[in-house]
């Protein structure tokens, strides 16, 4: 018994493994230990004052994320693969920008690693997609996935899963709908059963929230999850009016309201 109490506290002070990042970038592919980005010559030390994923201010070692993505053009389409399955679908755009707001991978130091997110729950490691000055280009919530182990250049969203395509006549709010629904939701929901995500449940089969929902309830439960349905485990975050205005949560609506009218057979 005093060995095996001794080889536990043995463990328990071993550092953390060193994590890898896949990158899959057409022909470009790379996997990167997280010591190799933590040495990296262009890492910074940053502060992040508003911090999505830990909601209080955070210090990083972090690499800028467009010296990683090598071959990567403005036009293109990424998607950040997350260990439990979230897969946030992410313009490239905005990533390779050089200010004012920046995207940086926060790497977590197996020596020192970061916090967890929650009481019973793991940190933001081994990677995280962290922004400096995200309001200056209207960074939401969703573009900060963490515990990234893939990221990966793709077909746009619409040409992957026509299935998500409103109908080509539907008016202005429908489509700034739809593009407010791959912003926000695609990340953790499929839809006519398109979609990379493994996370939550489809929103149109067998229904779509629009047929089951009173709107007040809907825009509720949009709003504060738990304030309708409470449970431990919950993970779908709330969709503040800072994140998402009533404009926009009126447009998001009406195109899932819209879809309930194109369900895939």
């Amino acid at each position: 018994m005093r060995l095996y109490l001794a080889l536990l506290c043995l463990l328990a002070t071993l550092p953390l493994a060193a994590a890898p990042l896949n990158l899959q970038l057409g022909s470009q592919e790379r996997t990167w230990q997280s010591e190799q980005l933590l040495a990296h010559p262009q890492a910074r030390d940053i502060t992040i004052e508003q911090d999505v994923a830990y909601k209080r201010t955070m210090h990083y070692r972090a690499v800028p994320l467009a010296v990683l993505l090598e071959g990567v053009g403005p036009q293109d389409h990424l998607q950040a693969v997350a260990l439990d399955g979230f897969a946030a679908e992410m313009p490239a755009g905005p990533l390779l920008q050089q200010g004012p707001a920046q995207a940086w991978l926060a790497v977590d130091d197996p020596a020192h690693p970061w916090p967890a997110l929650a009481p019973g729950k793991p940190g933001a490691g081994p990677f995280y997609l962290v922004w400096t000055q995200p309001q200056a280009s209207g960074i939401r919530p969703e573009q900060w996935p963490f515990q990234i182990a893939t990221i990966r250049r793709l077909a746009p969203v619409e040409t992957r899963f026509p299935a998500l395509l409103p109908d080509p006549a539907a008016g202005e709010p429908v489509r700034q709908g739809f593009a407010l629904f791959q912003q926000n939701c695609l990340a953790c929901h499929r839809l006519n059963g398109a979609g990379d995500a493994q996370f939550g449940p489809d929103l149109n089969l067998p229904h779509n929230p629009t047929e089951y929902f009173q709107p007040g309830y809907l825009r509720q439960y949009i709003r504060n999850p738990q304030s309708l349905r409470h449970w431990p485990q919950a993970k779908m975050p709330g969709f503040s009016e800072q994140v998402l205005n009533e404009a926009e949560l009126d447009a998001l609506l009406a195109y899932l309201k819209h879809m309930a009218g194109r369900k895939v057979q």
